[in-house]
């Protein structure tokens, strides 16, 4: 093999090492900003929950919402953010109340029942509400502190 033919093939060598090494930076630069984007969803929806949790736990505390209804809502925004956080001593009842509400009726199901039996359910549903009132009435009171400190970090 010739000079001129081996170092044509070394910068050869040379030009494809630098190219990958141009579209590997460029890869790399790439998945750093799909990380910040994920990184920046993952906040936003943190925030939404908090914000609606902020909601939800204040409407609970003054009673101006079914209890059963707010738990199962803030048993779904808590798992969002972290589905060990029901696991709170205070938060248990969240997941206990949506366990027994799994048998009712919810939207369009309950909307073709017949009065009677949606009238049985409003039983059923008042009766767990009445049954787990003081607990989830505290949880709803930890919810609130819970708010307050994730805001105050962010």
């Amino acid at each position: 093999m010739s000079f001129s033919v081996a170092a044509g093939f070394t910068v050869l060598a040379i030009l494809i090492i630098v190219g990958l090494s141009i579209y590997a930076w460029r890869l790399w630069v790439e998945v750093k900003r799909r990380r910040a984007f994920r990184v920046a969803e993952i906040d936003r929806a943190n925030q939404n929950c908090i914000d609606s949790l902020i909601a939800l736990s204040q409407a609970m505390v003054e009673r101006q919402m079914d209890m059963v209804e707010g738990a199962l809502r803030c048993k779904v925004l808590l798992d969002i953010i972290d589905n060990r956080l029901v696991d709170r001593e205070a938060w248990r009842v969240l997941g206990e109340v949506q366990v027994e509400a799994e048998q009712l009726h919810t939207h369009q199901a309950r909307r073709e029942l017949s009065p009677r039996e949606r009238h049985r359910e409003d039983l059923q549903r008042k009766a767990l509400a009445q049954r787990h009132d003081h607990r989830l009435h505290l949880a709803a009171i930890e919810l609130q502190v819970f708010c307050r400190e994730w805001v105050s970090l962010a």
